[in-house]
């Protein structure tokens, strides 16, 4: 699961029709090669490296990278991963182990103090931004020329957009974002399928259907509430994951992905979107669940452990789910509690916007390039190097599943763990974990990728879901609106205090604690806390940058 952090980032929606900036050539371009002298720095480089073609160091190469320290899979130097790495590239990584839970705090000091390593992966953009000014990261993008796997996917996937989306002010842009080819979803509703069976109910395909079925098991089981929810108290905003895949119903970001500035596509402008029709109607629905009783109220404030026995308890029969908690939790706990149990998590349902999913999340977290690398004599092969292991399809495929034959088979198209080896539980009894004991499936070094990389690991469940949510029609990508650092500073002042006042109220006008009529009083509050100056800035940003770079 990702925490909210994580998800909150800013990944901006665009518009359907603007050209990508990713051909422009003007400042160094992506593709026009590099205006610096590489000449020198070609030690251990490949003269013919190309898309398809393992790199292999001309000599034996060391480099320094960030490693964020899952408690999970704590790091292990005895890794078949270190070890594989260095016998097929000729590369030995250094890694830094930081703390998952300080992991950004040290990052940031690192950088500061000038002691970060060349290779900064597990990046959530926009933490780059921070570093930019300083120059103690590079513009990546004048570098990708290095890179032909990088490029390669970019322009089969048609992802310059979504590049666009994290360019700064200067059009160049900071971090090797993870590249999928399809947008992967991530959390929805979850039902107990034997109680509505009973009940003759199907299961909901939209947001009206939902509330049917709650209000059909409300009246059935008066002293209950269908709905208690989780993945609250880890996030400041109110039921974070619920109100992230409820949002999309209505074609805003909302929860663990929220964003106080959205692109309105049919606007063609910028908008702040705690203040959208939108986001009321999304308001409203909440409302509407908790005032008739079909939503627990304490689903806003109570632990994932509280919520979760309720479900077992028979307490509730709806909550949130991601497939991986829908098998290793909910459905494994109850069938042994409760007999003859069913649980299914059912695609997004669908409201107002239609079959959509928000925009931009085709990209992931990624690697900065520490400026102190340009410096180094292999500088040219650290960029092969890095374009190898995170985007390549060879590269991609051994950070997953290993080695073949050792950890993993492949045949027909499955791929298949070794008999001895668990994935994430798959096999409880087996005495080998891939990513504790061998070290690969390590989300430092395994993101995005083709669908059927991505796609190689999902359970029967989890495939269902991801190729309906693959359906549906990603939302346009908002254009490039970088600002600039003093407006990066006087943004930041305003952008808390809004944020924490949709917050408080999302929940108020929830519980019912504020009346939706007040909805017209509480934008004025916005505007009271300089909501239309925030959006200003960011329309401004976007015109100068468009002016500025064609």
């Amino acid at each position: 699961m990702k925490n909210a952090g994580q998800l909150s980032r800013r990944q901006i929606l665009a518009a359907a029709g603007f050209v990508g900036l990713a051909t422009l050539t003007g400042c160094g371009g992506d593709d026009g090669g590099d205006s610096k002298d590489l000449s020198k720095k070609q030690n251990g480089a490949m003269k013919e490296y190309r898309v398809g073609q393992r790199f292999k160091a001309s000599k034996p190469l060391s480099f320094p990278v960030l490693h964020n320290n899952n408690p999970v899979y704590p790091m292990k130097d005895g890794w078949l991963f270190w070890k594989e790495l260095a016998r097929r590239t000729g590369v030995t990584l250094k890694p830094i182990a930081v703390p998952l839970s300080d992991y950004e705090k040290k990052r940031s000091v690192l950088i500061g103090a000038g002691d970060a390593p060349f290779l900064i992966p597990k990046t959530y953009h926009p933490s780059e931004v921070a570093f930019v000014s300083s120059g103690a990261i590079l513009p990546v993008s004048e570098y990708v020329h290095l890179m032909p796997n990088f490029r390669d996917k970019v322009r089969k996937w048609k992802l310059e957009p979504e590049l666009d989306s994290i360019r700064q002010s200067d059009g160049k842009y900071y971090l090797l974002p993870g590249l999928h080819e399809k947008v992967k979803s991530g959390y929805s509703l979850s039902l107990r399928t034997d109680v509505l069976d009973r009940l003759g109910l199907s299961l909901p395909t939209t947001w009206d259907e939902v509330y049917e079925v709650f209000r059909a098991l409300r009246a059935e089981y008066p002293d209950r509430y269908p709905f208690s929810d989780r993945w609250s108290t880890n996030t400041p905003f109110p039921a974070g994951a619920l109100t992230s895949y409820l949002g999309q119903a209505y074609g805003v970001r909302a929860g663990w992905t929220y964003d106080n500035i959205s692109y309105d596509a049919k606007a063609d402008a910028f908008v702040f979107t705690g203040a959208t029709d939108g986001y009321r109607q999304m308001v409203e629905y909440l409302r509407k669940l908790v005032g008739e009783k079909l939503m627990d109220p304490e689903s806003f404030t109570q632990t994932d452990e509280d919520a979760v026995q309720k479900l077992l308890g028979e307490e509730s029969f709806a909550i949130s789910a991601n497939p991986q908690e829908l098998v290793q939790n909910y459905r494994y706990n109850l069938e042994k509690q409760v007999k003859g149990s069913k649980i299914e998590m059912v695609p997004v349902p669908l409201g107002p916007a239609g079959p959509v999913v928000m925009g931009g999340a085709r990209l992931e977290n990624g690697v900065m390039i520490s400026s102190k690398a340009l410096k180094s004599d292999s500088f040219v092969a650290m960029m092969q190097f890095v374009d190898w292991l995170w985007y390549s399809d060879e590269g991609q495929k051994f950070a997953k599943w290993g080695v073949e034959g050792t950890t993993y088979t492949y045949s027909g198209g499955r791929y298949e763990l070794k008999p001895g080896i668990s994935l994430m539980g798959s096999d409880p009894d087996a005495p080998k974990d891939l990513q504790k004991d061998y070290g690969f499936f390590n989300g430092v070094f395994t993101y995005g990728g083709s669908w059927a990389l991505v796609s190689s690991s999902f359970s029967p469940d989890e495939k269902r879901f991801q190729d309906a949510m693959a359906r549906r029609e990603q939302l346009p990508i908002g254009p490039a609106h970088p600002l600039r650092s003093v407006e990066q500073e006087q943004a930041s002042l305003w952008d808390t205090p809004l944020r924490d006042h949709v917050t408080q109220n999302t929940l108020k006008f929830a519980l019912g604690k504020r009346p939706l009529s007040a909805w017209d009083s509480y934008v004025a509050e916005l505007k009271a806390k300089n909501m239309d100056r925030l959006v200003g800035l960011h329309n401004e940003a976007r015109a100068r940058f468009e002016k500025e770079n064609g």
